[in-house]
């Protein structure tokens, strides 16, 4: 039996998940996502490494653009089979392509008119990775498949999705490879979600697998108690109706915006927070919403609880969607205490920064971060503390309150991923850690090699390995 393995991206680094797995004359692509750190972003413009006609088909774990942003590419430049994912994956995936190449195409007139400005040449072509027409293009390779809904391909290879608890849709995909009457099963872990999340059902759990791929984003470290984020919550809101300023939260639309929610209408029907004013101001985050509303059949219990109560999460009283530019604007005029949940998660661009002008420096108002921050972005340069921050092209001082609650994170912690694999009944041949940055991904592999004592291996960007 031969089964080969390409890691093609998430090695020793966080983002660009991509995967060639070979078996029975099957090439699969697990993943095709972009490299989101600066440094790695020259892999996204880089040639394929395969055949584009020689895959099979895609098999997409969830919708995240570190896991999906570079399919506007791989069709562009001619892949012609399906992309497989499950509905709610393919929807949302639509829409964020779709958003990210029109800001990719945003950003390439701005660097192109900025070099002539300057003279000079920037380290990456001044035109879009890829553009909106490309990102229509994938449309109608996506093909819809429910979770356990079993996949055959060749003679010998099955595949099956299976919940992972990250975000709506989100999978882990097994693959089983029958060649010369031997079996090999083999799991890609995608995105782990944490137990109890609001919203959607727990990850699945495996009995058995031969081989395992599992991420590490937060293998080194372990999350704040989650039961703590509806209080940590309450108070930031009780605290700022008490100044009379507003609540501005950056936030980042697939599931994050949609848990604020839920959140909020938590303390609502507990009456631990006054009624106030709820804008959802980003078209993305309203459409991914949409999407949610669709698919009830992938909520937890509480969930469908609600819905059933009629206390659904998406239409708490004083909650408005936010879609045009005009309506975002009037939002200026509320009187009293408003929530306003905008995009980007980490302030790096769209209507969040014209809500901070408008109340960074109002020392009544509150700017909450419920989401990561990543080093040099505005939302960062706010939680590190500094006095005067640069918003679109303007110095304003910081008089508003910072606060961050860290509940909300999407991925198990190294706890979490540790009893993830603790399903397992008997040692696998070996598994492979991924999707963590160097240090996270071999901390998170020495805790588990010395605690069940399993083969268990770091791989490097391109690394290739047989399983046999």
């Amino acid at each position: 039996m031969s089964i080969k393995l390409t890691f093609l991206g998430a090695a020793q680094n966080v983002t660009g998940s991509q995967y060639l797995l070979e078996a029975g004359g099957v090439r699969l692509l697990i993943d095709c996502g972009l490299h989101q750190e600066r440094e790695l972003r020259g892999r996204d413009w880089a040639p394929f490494r395969y055949p584009l006609q020689s895959i099979n088909a895609v098999l997409l774990t969830h919708a995240h653009l570190d896991h999906s942003g570079l399919l506007p590419r791989l069709v562009r430049e001619g892949y012609r089979s399906k992309i497989y994912g499950t509905a709610a994956t393919t929807e949302i995936t639509d829409i964020m392509l779709r958003d990210s190449a029109k800001l990719m195409e945003e950003d390439a007139e701005i660097k192109k008119k900025r070099h002539q400005r300057e003279g000079r040449q920037g380290p990456y072509p001044e035109v879009p990775l890829y553009t909106i027409a490309d990102a229509q293009a994938v449309t109608p390779y996506f093909t819809p498949v429910d979770y356990g809904q079993p996949l055959k391909f060749g003679e010998g290879v099955e595949v099956s999705f299976h919940d992972a608890g990250h975000v709506l849709g989100s999978a882990m995909i097994k693959i089983v490879a029958n060649e010369g009457g031997e079996k090999r099963t083999i799991i890609f872990s995608g995105d782990v979600g944490s137990r109890n999340k609001p919203i959607l059902r727990d990850r699945t759990i495996f009995s058995q697998a031969d081989y395992v791929i599992v991420e590490s984003t937060y293998g080194d470290r372990l999350h704040e108690r989650a039961q703590n984020t509806a209080e940590d919550l309450a108070d930031v809101v009780n605290d700022t109706v008490q100044a009379r300023g507003n609540i501005v939260v950056p936030s980042f639309a697939l599931e994050r915006a949609q848990e604020l929610l839920y959140y909020m209408n938590e303390l609502l029907i507990a009456g631990s927070i006054p009624h106030i004013m709820a804008f959802l101001d980003s078209p993305m985050a309203n459409s991914i919403t949409d999407v949610f509303e669709r698919h009830p059949e992938l909520y937890d219990r509480e969930m469908m609880e609600l819905v059933r109560q009629k206390k659904h999460p998406f239409h708490f009283p004083g909650l408005q969607q936010i879609r045009t530019v005009e309506e975002s604007k009037s939002i200026n005029h509320v009187v009293g205490t408003a929530m306003i949940i905008a995009g980007s998660g980490m302030c790096t661009g769209g209507r969040i920064k014209h809500h901070l002008v408008t109340n960074i420096s109002r020392r009544e108002s509150t700017i909450l971060f419920v989401g990561y921050q990543a080093q040099g972005t505005l939302g960062k340069i706010i939680v590190e503390g500094e006095k005067v921050v640069r918003i679109l092209g303007q110095k304003y001082r910081v008089r508003a309150r910072i606060a961050q609650i860290h509940g909300f994170s999407g991925h198990a912690d190294r706890d979490g991923l540790y009893r993830w694999l603790g399903g397992l009944e008997k040692a696998p041949r070996r598994v492979f850690v991924t999707h963590g940055d160097a240090d996270s991904a071999r901390r998170f592999a020495d805790y588990v090699a010395r605690g069940t004592s399993w083969p268990v291996t770091v791989p490097a960007y391109g690394q290739e390995v047989q399983l046999s």
